[in-house]
Formats: structure tokens, sequence, C-alpha cells
């Protein structure tokens, strides 16, 4: 479990090709920011604080629609950014964060953050690898809701949050959460989650946690090659 700033960023995609004099800078003016069970960390519309990572927890980024109605857009596990486009691109958040769970993330202050951008070329070149991760996420989540059903969402969503070798993925406390990200009913979500189980491709140890059995055999659910489950 990654406990201090440098293996947060570390651990985090965005950064991965970032050559070692920028990584230091990024280092050197992050954070710890620490956040308990559904404490919201900003609203839809305020001032962007900087770019979050993800050390434990998991956090959720959601959008409320006119009638109150919230689709959640992403669940954010450890490794992953949120409010990364806002801070590089100097604008309000479009989103609304909250902690589902305890979490700890490392942030990068937005000011200090946009200062290094435009002092350091390299840098932002080495990001910029980094954010062809986020872009083919993004593709991978229209993939999802267009061409893959419920079993196939499920299945792409525990094998990207795979958290460790032994195969355990932390799910949200309310797992209606996790179906609006997916795009399924509360419902359809919890009979794709039996069916997975009954399968033998996936355990649930207990209410907060799912245990990956079979990695195999649910690449091929997700990506549809397999019998129906």
């Amino acid at each position: 479990m990654a406990v201090n700033v440098a293996e947060i960023l570390h651990g985090c995609r965005l950064f991965s090709a970032v050559a070692p004099p920028g990584f230091a800078r990024l280092v050197a003016i992050a954070r710890l920011a620490r956040f308990s069970k559904g404490q919201l960390i900003f609203r839809e519309g305020q001032e962007c604080p900087g770019v979050y990572v993800v050390g434990n927890g998991l956090v959720r980024v959601f959008k409320t629609g006119p009638q109150g109605k919230e689709h959640v857009l992403h669940m954010v596990g450890p490794g992953q950014t949120f409010a990364e486009v806002a801070a590089i691109g100097g604008f309000e958040v479009p989103a609304t964060a909250e902690a589902v769970a305890p979490t700890t993330c490392a942030l990068l202050p937005m000011d200090r953050f946009r200062k290094a951008l435009e002092e350091d070329h390299a840098l932002c070149l080495g990001m910029m690898a980094g954010l062809t991760f986020w872009v083919r996420h993004l593709v991978s989540l229209m993939e999802d809701v267009v061409l893959r059903d419920a079993a196939g969402r499920l299945a792409r969503y525990l094998l990207d949050a795979e958290a460790s070798r032994d195969g355990l993925v932390e799910l949200p406390t309310l797992k209606r959460h996790l179906a609006s990200h997916l795009n399924l009913t509360s419902e359809t979500f919890s009979r794709t989650l039996r069916r997975l189980v009954d399968g033998g491709l996936i355990a649930e140890p207990d209410g907060s946690h799912v245990q990956v059995l079979d990695r195999d055999g649910l690449k091929k659910v997700a990506e549809g090659l397999a019998p129906k489950v």
C-alpha cells in the first residue's frame, strides 16, 4: 500500500513516461490528502484544487442531472487520477468527487502543477504520453456501453480494477454507484455478479470485495468469446 507521495505518483500511469528530473519536481510539489468515507472532495463547478492521484481507497466521480439523478462517470482506484483534465486546462471541475471508502491521495496543487508544466517542456511531453492511457480508457468505456452486454462490462471492470496479484478487487459500499458507472440497473448488476460467481469466475469473500478466480475466463467474457454466463 502506497504511504507517501513518491510511491503514489510512481504507481500512476499518467506519470509513467515522465523523466526523472520532471518526476522529482512533481514529488516536491505534491502533498498527501486524506478523506473519510462519504466525504465530498469537491463539487461540480468549483475551482479545481489540482490533480489527485489515488494511493488507496476508492473515489466516485459523478454528474447530477437537473432532476437530481446521479450518473457515475468514474470509479477511481489506486494508481488512477481525477481532476487532471480540469487542472491541465485551468477550468472548473466538471463533476463532483466523493470518497466512497477511506481514501488517501497525492494532490498536485493546481497553481504549482501548471507552473511546472509551463516551465518544463520535457515534463509536458512525458505527461502527453501518459495521457494516451487515459484516452484509451475512455474509448474502452464507450465500447463497454455500446458493444458489451452486462456480463462483459462487469468482467472488463473487474479485470481493470484488479488491485493485486491475489486478484482482490474492492467494491464501493453502495453497489448502485458501480452499477451506474457501468450503465446498468442495480438489479441487473446484482444478477450479473451472481452469474459470474456461479460460473466459478469470481468469488465474494465479503460484501466489499470480489476475488478474481479465473482471469482467462473473465477475459473471454469481457471479449464476448465465452458462453453466456
